[in-house]
């Protein structure tokens, strides 16, 4: 027998009620952490039965992955896609700035600081944690950059090199010790001139290490 075709309305509705376990289970994680954390409390939060919940994700920790996913992708879309190819009408310093600035905009956004703190958090209790957080976030960031790094060496705007480490080695430099002190807590913020001008010196000392050097200076580079 030939299976009915599932209809548009069907599927509205259950992405509706995929959207609505992820608002929820957001919600419990970041107050309560992982461990305290439980599908028959999300399943009693949301109004239904656990094996309801289990039709969309089979256990917690799948749960938790796509709430990173779900955490990362909206303001990743907003921050990264927007940008241009490196060296494409800018100058590559220019645009490297650029891609600097826009990852520590979206580091910093209130969800993803929650997140990594509640990562650190757990998993010295729940190893498994780490490894599932690298894989639905940091490395999914890793592989964006590195694409950025690929196209402008391919494009001839970069010395040829692994662009997943070079995107890894920048990213490392925007993010020394601004990043940390925000998650630690111990600042009250920077500004917007701030955190530039801390990208730009870190987009210094990144092309002393990957750019052609000329004599003893930064480079000047353009598109």
């Amino acid at each position: 027998m030939t299976a009915e075709p599932t209809s548009t309305s069907d599927l509205s509705r259950s992405d509706a009620r995929r959207r609505a376990i992820l608002d929820v289970a957001s919600e419990v994680f970041l107050a309560q952490g992982y461990a305290a954390t439980s599908m028959s409390e999300i399943a009693a939060k949301l109004g239904g039965s656990k094996g309801t919940l289990y039709n969309y994700f089979r256990s917690k920790e799948e749960l938790f992955s796509a709430f990173i996913v779900d955490t990362c992708q909206g303001p990743a879309m907003t921050y990264f896609d927007p940008l241009p190819p490196i060296g494409e009408g800018r100058s590559v310093r220019d645009s490297l700035i650029d891609l600097g600035v826009s990852l520590m905009e979206f580091l910093h956004v209130e969800e993803v600081i929650a997140m990594h703190r509640l990562v650190i958090a757990e998993v010295g209790r729940f190893p498994e944690l780490g490894r599932i957080f690298y894989e639905a976030g940091p490395r999914k960031g890793e592989l964006r950059f590195a694409e950025f790094f690929e196209a402008a060496m391919a494009a001839g705007h970069l010395p040829a090199a692994d662009p997943m480490l070079v995107g890894q080695r920048l990213k490392d430099l925007v993010m020394s010790d601004v990043y940390l002190r925000q998650l630690w807590g111990v600042t009250d913020g920077f500004s917007p001139e701030a955190i530039r001008d801390h990208v730009a010196k870190s987009v210094d000392v990144f092309a002393r290490a990957f750019g052609p050097l000329r004599e003893a200076h930064v480079p000047n580079w353009t598109s």
